[in-house]
């Protein structure tokens, strides 16, 4: 893998990455409220193996911080997700939220603009109509191409607790959003008002045992969605059963081991990210220490078992005490769905081949990641000996996290954000 850093000029800490479906386009969002697009330069004629780097396409404001009088609760602008429409036309559709507004975004180019108006000047002032004496056609004149974003729908009101996931629909007119009680369907086209088709809440709070903690829609089929709990369970449900969906058609839960019980044990199973496999047959769940993968066919058991930093588990108490614990990490599908990735600590990040059972570790910083270079496998040793660039356990620094991470829907590019850098790596050519 070859690697670049494109955008040493975010200078807040990106909260989310996104691919669009055909992988020309990424997406991060940021504590700042802010969205910043990088598009995928053409590739050099003169360079057939230079692939196009990504660059700054355009930078909007998308949240604001806002204050919630009713419960005296500031609402922060930061991204929580960003979620790509397909693309329709030559504009694209982008949804974004914070903790309480969903946005659609549109983004579109103009490279040419109107002169020659009959009733207006240049400046765009209505003439004197007694001063016009003869009519002329307008036309179109080139331009310095320019991307507008302009927000085309508010989706807000509808989320009590903190929205956590959203996620478009495969019949391209709908989409979900999820918070940590509900979750509310919702057309495109309406703002002022959405179908709640799951809700968790109790009647009591005091008897509240579980959260939702992410949620998503099947790639194929528009009735299906899972979310995923922090009690380590997924619950399928199929929208043609019910209206609400409050009884799941498939539950999917690894029965406890006894012998593992520790004080922490609820809080390391609690599942940070869900993914479907872009066939629809898998799903992909992250929890603290592990990254599993499940059959939609078999429920009692996860299909394979990836241990993500293993070597924590002897430092659970330390990282409650600092709060680490409950960081929530992301994990991916590469296009074929047969490697997954997932964020670790230390700006290291974790790649599993489904097929081969390989497994490395990479590191995404400055230092080990200048433009072109070639990342180097890095590992980290509990003890006893030591190889020469081995890591031990007690060296690695916990501020620095990879929590969210995209890969290309077809190619072998990566988006690994790092705190308030984004490397993007590919394949390396010869």
């Amino acid at each position: 893998l070859s690697g670049a850093d494109p955008s040493g000029c975010i200078p807040d800490i990106i909260s989310t990455v996104e691919f669009n479906h055909t992988g020309e386009l990424l997406a991060t969002g940021d504590k700042g409220g802010r969205v910043v697009i990088f598009q995928r330069e053409p590739e050099c004629k003169t360079e057939p193996y230079s692939q196009g780097e990504y660059n700054v396409y355009s930078t909007f404001q998308s949240h604001e911080p806002e204050f919630d009088y009713l419960k005296s609760l500031e609402i922060e602008e930061k991204i929580n997700k960003i979620r790509w429409l397909p693309q329709q036309n030559a504009a694209h559709f982008l949804l974004s939220t914070n903790d309480k507004t969903i946005k659609l975004w549109k983004v579109s180019e103009r490279d040419k603009r109107p002169e020659g108006y009959n009733l207006k000047d240049e400046e765009g002032r209505i003439k004197d109509l007694s001063t016009v004496t003869s009519l002329q056609v307008p036309v179109l004149k080139p331009m310095d191409l320019m991307v507008e974003v302009s927000p085309r729908r508010v989706f807000a009101n509808a989320h009590t607790y903190h929205v956590n996931s959203i996620s478009v629909n495969s019949d391209h007119e709908t989409y979900m959003s999820a918070d940590d009680l509900r979750i509310n369907l919702w057309h495109l086209g309406i703002t002022d008002r959405s179908f709640n088709i799951v809700d968790i809440k109790p009647v009591n709070m005091e008897d509240l045992t579980e959260v939702i903690t992410a949620a998503e829609f099947h790639p194929h089929h528009c009735n299906l969605l899972v979310y995923s709990s922090s009690k380590g369970t997924l619950r399928l449900c199929d929208m043609r059963e019910a209206a609400l969906c409050d009884k799941h058609s498939k539950l999917f839960e690894e029965p406890e081991d006894p012998s593992n019980r520790s004080f922490f044990s609820e809080i390391i199973s609690s599942v940070s990210d869900v993914k479907f496999s872009h066939s629809g047959r898998y799903l992909l769940t992250r929890d603290y220490l592990t990254a599993k993968v499940w059959d939609l066919n078999m429920e009692n058991k996860p299909l394979e078992i990836y241990q993500v930093h293993d070597y924590l588990r002897s430092k659970l108490c330390s990282l409650y005490e600092n709060d680490c614990i409950f960081d929530k990490f992301e994990c991916a599908w590469n296009g074929s769905d047969s490697v997954i990735m997932t964020g670790a600590y230390n700006n290291f990040f974790r790649m599993f081949d489904r097929n081969t059972k390989r497994d490395v570790t990479l590191e995404a910083s400055r230092e080990s990641s200048k433009p072109r270079a070639v990342l180097k496998p890095r590992r980290v040793c509990q003890g006893g000996k030591r190889r020469k660039d081995d890591i031990s356990v007690d060296s690695l620094d916990f501020t620095k996290k990879i929590l969210h991470t995209a890969w290309h829907p077809t190619e072998n590019i990566i988006a690994i954000a790092a705190t308030n850098n984004l490397y993007i790596f590919q394949d390396k050519f010869n």
